[in-house]
């Protein structure tokens, strides 16, 4: 028997939906995660993908998120627009305050926008290129659980705390990266655990605080960050501005709220809007082509542009639709159970 199987892209929307819907998530709150759980497996982001599902079930088991949360909006600042998600996922609060932001984006030239109170296990890239898609550029930043050890260290301060930076380009994909600050995402780690498959050195250390190939035992250890003292301190950036900043929870502190029971990480979110039509005026054009010329330099010498395969993946996925594990797929069915 194949240990793989072929699904449409429509199915793969279906079958994250009545998973979710099954297992005490609202109607609109499980359609904003599905078609973001979509996008990942779409783009062969396969951590972000439907093994989110499984993660996404085991937080609503665990009663502490509330699957029918409405979001409430404020402005607090002109340029600020806040989204409480009332401790539901952050995609429907998202969802919810993208308008606003773009709104007001394009009236002031810079807004934010802030999610608090939110479970949160997305790629952010879906969301970045939303605002690039826009004509604006987009930045987001969010922390998780304390699972990663700082430089230097070998005990969990940040989480994988990731970063995403969009510009729009006209005619074409944007120029998007989305990173971790810690060496993989905590997903990846979880797939080869999963998998019975060993990690590359560099990714974690084991709870002896030694390096470790073992996927389970940096499952039980601590994660290291990018980069050496590079990655550490952007990670630190990224508690400070989508954790302090905004009156949310840091990774320490969305741990502590978890106590054990293996939800989601919750905490906030911050995203940032550039209008570069604001910023450039007349010089609207030549901004852009200031841009256009950078990706050229790159691309001439045979570079790749970050996220050029996750574009051909997503180009593949359209045509063919997209490779699962049979196990996976079977896992999912049993929550339908």
């Amino acid at each position: 028997m194949n240990d793989r199987i072929n699904l449409s892209l429509d199915q793969v929307h279906d079958l994250a939906f009545r998973a979710l819907n099954a297992n005490g998530m609202g109607a609109e709150q499980a359609e904003a995660v599905a078609r973001v759980i979509t996008q990942g497996q779409r783009d062969e982001c396969h951590s972000h993908g439907l093994y989110r599902v499984l993660g996404s079930v085991r937080s609503l088991r665990s009663g502490k998120v509330d699957g029918h949360a409405t979001p409430t909006l404020s402005q607090p600042a002109p340029s600020i627009v806040k989204v409480d998600a009332h401790q539901g996922f952050s995609l429907l609060a998202l969802h919810s305050g993208l308008p606003v932001l773009v709104e007001r984006t394009r009236e002031l030239g810079v807004a934010a926008l802030v999610i608090r109170n939110c479970f949160h296990f997305s790629a952010l890239w879906p969301e970045v290129e939303a605002i690039a898609e826009q004509g604006l550029v987009g930045l987001a930043m969010t922390p998780s659980h304390a699972w990663v050890a700082p430089a230097g260290g070998n005990k969990g301060v940040f989480g994988t705390n990731p970063l995403a930076f969009a510009w729009p380009r006209p005619g074409g994909h944007p120029f998007v990266f989305d990173f971790a600050t810690s060496a993989i995402a905590r997903g990846d780690i979880e797939l080869h655990a999963r998998q019975n498959k060993a990690i590359p050195l560099g990714w974690a250390v084991d709870a002896n605080g030694e390096p470790t190939t073992d996927a389970q035992a940096a499952l039980a250890g601590a994660m290291q960050t990018f980069g050496g003292h590079k990655g550490s301190a952007l990670a630190a950036m990224v508690e400070l501005l989508a954790g302090a900043l905004i009156g949310d929870l840091t990774s320490a502190e969305s741990m502590a709220f978890d106590d054990g029971v293996g939800a989601a990480p919750f905490h906030g979110e911050l995203l940032l809007a550039f209008d570069p039509q604001r910023f450039l005026g007349d010089d609207l054009a030549l901004g852009l082509q200031r841009a256009e010329d950078l990706f050229a330099a790159i691309t001439d010498q045979g570079a790749r542009l970050p996220s050029q395969r996750r574009f051909e993946a997503r180009q593949r996925s359209e045509r063919d639709g997209v490779w699962i594990d049979r196990a996976l797929y079977q896992d999912i069915q049993a929550l339908l159970a």
